[in-house]
């Protein structure tokens, strides 16, 4: 019998962003009349994680990531498009998950309007189209997630994702230290969907 969906609270978010980002495969992301199922998610975990915003501490860009956990870490990529991150863990932990990739489950006319002449299977395949297709910029940094009057809503899945069906490997275009994929396999997706989006390893850049 399937189960019953429930909002996610931010006790569900106090915890590793391992266990979260797994966690977080097949929720659905509520923002407006849009929704997006995630899958495809990358844990990142401060000042442990080379690969983190947050790896040499906090700044005023990276604040919002050193909790507490409930709210959205937005920010601007290559000077092109934004990301969008859930902020979990502790307080002072710097903790977050990364929203790689989802599918449009509803307000199809609103993200196919954002987003036009595109399939359907790319409307939120990759982090910049996914805030896109949510509407999400950087006014939304440090948003709320959970809570009474919270603008976005964040909802478990009735089923969640079957464990034979969730794999893991290295994060998508980072590199050094924290783009080994034996030590950071921290990227979490849905075999078999096709809105996960292509790996690329990280591109060493040349002083």
């Amino acid at each position: 019998m399937a189960g019953r969906a429930r909002r996610w609270t931010r006790a569900d978010l106090a915890r590793d962003p391992l266990s979260v980002a797994r966690s977080l495969l097949g929720t659905h992301l509520v923002a407006g009349p849009v929704t997006l199922r995630l899958t495809e998610v990358e844990a990142y975990w401060g000042t442990g994680d080379p690969g983190s915003h947050g790896y040499r501490g906090m700044t005023p860009r990276t604040e919002v990531m050193f909790g507490p956990p409930g709210h959205l870490y937005v920010y601007r990529s290559y000077g092109i498009h934004w990301c969008a991150n859930i902020v979990c863990g502790t307080k002072g932990e710097c903790a977050a998950v990364l929203l790689r990739a989802g599918e449009v489950v509803a307000g199809h006319d609103i993200v196919a309007a954002r987003r036009p002449d595109v399939r359907e299977r790319d409307l939120a395949r990759g982090p910049g189209r996914l805030t896109v297709a949510l509407g999400l910029h950087g006014d939304d940094n440090g948003a709320a997630l959970v809570g009474r009057g919270s603008p976005f809503v964040l909802t478990a899945p009735a089923d969640p994702v079957d464990d034979a069906r969730v794999r893991t490997g290295p994060r998508v275009g980072v590199s050094g230290p924290g783009g080994d994929g034996a030590t950071y396999p921290w990227r979490f997706w849905i075999e078999g969907e096709p809105t996960v989006s292509t790996y690329r390893p990280g591109k060493v850049r040349r002083g």
